[in-house]
């Protein structure tokens, strides 16, 4: 049963709209919507504040408040959140109010009142991320953020950059185009699909580093596998040799729980309109303080910002509202608990993947060793096309999964997320059983 609201004192719900707040802008609290939803978060985060991480995740109850917070459709059984994610109606309520507030006069309420304002969302995020807060500029996504670091870099004909096979396409093509227009290398390593532990991943960068090498490209978690990767093993590889080390994060900001420090990189880059359910068009970039001065920015900006992180956020006119709507999406996440959001991506990913396990035809290409993945797995049934599969599952069921035919393996990806519900976990299995034991329907 859930504590009502009514027995949570004014006391304790300002001290908890203090805490999840703290670096945030709260204009935003002045809506009774807003607040009256993070009170029913802190309710019921207060419910199960005594289980641990673990416990919280298999607490239906507790997820139940946090899958009504949400205003997705059941018409769809939508695993496809690692792509992009809804917002929770606390970001998306406050997306509008920013909006209307900004029609009016807007050259002096845009950047006049609103425009710094971001300056607390450019704290909230570097206190998620353990750094500071100059180290942390505003980007649109994840291939912006990444764009910045791989095309700034100082690298001339011949250097050589090391990355994988399984990387995110559109970085590669980026790598491609500076190898045909300005000499580099782009290489490439392979890695198990999945490894038996983290060492094969670190020993294949580690072959694949030659005298030539500048720059390694590594994701943090595989996007089309959900492998997560030792970073920091791979990053104190290359700084041992005087590599520099970009890391690609799209997938792993606001899905586990993890600091800089526990990555040890000088750049990362993502987007937070995945797993932080922040608006779309949203991204991070982390660039070290010392590595600033040194890194050009995408589009032009002044001398004297030379070592200012926001030379990286010069685009031209912008919205100020998608900026400042990443405040409630920090309080919400914080709200839930980064360790008690993890715990339950991972239990989600079980809960299906063991109802699969048993079938003697269906392989995954993603490790259930906990250091190794969270809320993704990449799963095949032997024999059938995934593209198939997918158009199967969408057209005839209202499934909405994401197929992935690689050169090294195939199979769907399926991403689940905190507001889907057991109930449609169930209904993938049930199809993906009937398919495993029939093959799919001939029509």
């Amino acid at each position: 049963m859930n504590v009502p609201l009514s027995s949570v004192s004014e006391l304790s719900r300002r001290d908890f709209l203090s805490k999840v707040g703290k670096g945030v802008g709260l204009a935003a609290l002045t809506s009774s919507t807003v607040a009256a939803m993070l009170n029913d978060l802190y309710a019921a985060g207060k419910r199960v504040g005594h289980l641990t991480p673990e416990q919280a995740a298999m607490d239906e109850d507790f997820w139940y408040e946090i899958q009504q917070a949400f205003t997705v459709t059941r018409g769809i059984i939508n695993l496809n959140n690692g792509g992009v994610s809804p917002s929770p109606r606390i970001v998306t309520e406050a997306l509008v109010r920013y909006q209307w507030q900004q029609e009016d006069a807007t050259a002096y309420t845009m950047w006049q009142l609103l425009e710094p304002q971001v300056e607390t969302i450019r704290t909230g995020l570097a206190k998620i991320f353990g750094c500071d807060r100059e180290e942390i500029a505003i980007t649109r996504n994840a291939s912006e953020s990444l764009e910045i670091l791989l095309m700034g870099m100082d690298l001339k004909s011949g250097d050589e950059v090391l990355t994988t096979t399984q990387d995110y396409p559109r970085m590669l093509t980026t790598l491609r185009q500076r190898e045909l227009r300005e000499g580099l290398v782009l290489k490439t390593v392979k890695i198990p699909i999945p490894p038996q532990n983290l060492n094969e991943i670190v020993d294949a960068f580690a072959k694949g580093i030659t005298s030539k090498t500048r720059l390694i490209l590594i994701s943090h978690m595989v996007n089309i596998t959900g492998q997560i990767t030792p970073v920091k093993a791979v990053c104190e590889l290359a700084r041992s040799k005087g590599i520099e080390v970009i890391v690609d994060g799209a997938h792993t900001f606001a899905h586990f729980d993890f600091t800089q420090s526990d990555l040890g990189c000088d750049y990362y880059g993502t987007s937070l309109h995945k797993w932080l359910f922040a608006p779309k068009g949203t991204g991070l970039l982390y660039v070290k303080r010392d590595k600033i001065e040194k890194l050009w920015p995408l589009m032009a900006a002044e001398k004297k910002q030379a070592t200012d992180i926001r030379k990286y956020e010069e685009i031209g006119t912008h919205s100020a509202a998608i900026h400042l709507a990443i405040g409630e999406a920090i309080l919400f996440h914080r709200g839930i608990g980064p360790k008690r959001k993890e715990a339950r991506l991972r239990y989600l990913r079980d809960y299906w993947a063991n109802k699969l396990k048993h079938l003697s035809n269906v392989r995954f290409n993603t490790s259930f060793d906990p250091t190794q993945s969270c809320g993704i797995a990449n799963v095949e049934i032997v024999d059938i096309d995934p593209v198939a599969m997918g158009s199967y599952l969408f057209s005839k069921h209202k499934i909405f999964v994401t197929p992935i035919v690689h050169e090294e393996f195939k199979g769907l990806r399926i991403t689940p997320n905190v507001y889907t519900t057991l109930h449609e976990l169930d209904r993938f299995c049930e199809v993906m059983e009937h398919v495993a034991k029939n093959g799919l329907p001939k029509s």
